[in-house]
């Protein structure tokens, strides 16, 4: 069984809508934590670091 975890910062309500991520040895997962059982992702974790830090800096924000 894969444990997943919420962000602090969502806000702790079990309807707030974020990310998850699962930690595995070689890989991080990412899902949508309001379609639990839809699409993931995983990541490499040099990747998934990588994307964070872009993340951080606004690299992916919307115009």
């Amino acid at each position: 069984m894969t444990n997943w975890h919420k962000s602090s910062h969502s806000g702790g309500s079990a309807t707030s809508d974020c990310v998850e991520l699962a930690r595995f040895p070689w890989a991080v997962g990412v899902r949508d934590s309001k379609d639990p059982n839809g699409p993931r992702i995983t990541l490499p974790v040099e990747r998934f670091r990588r994307l964070a830090a872009d993340i951080k800096r606004g690299a992916h924000d919307l115009p």
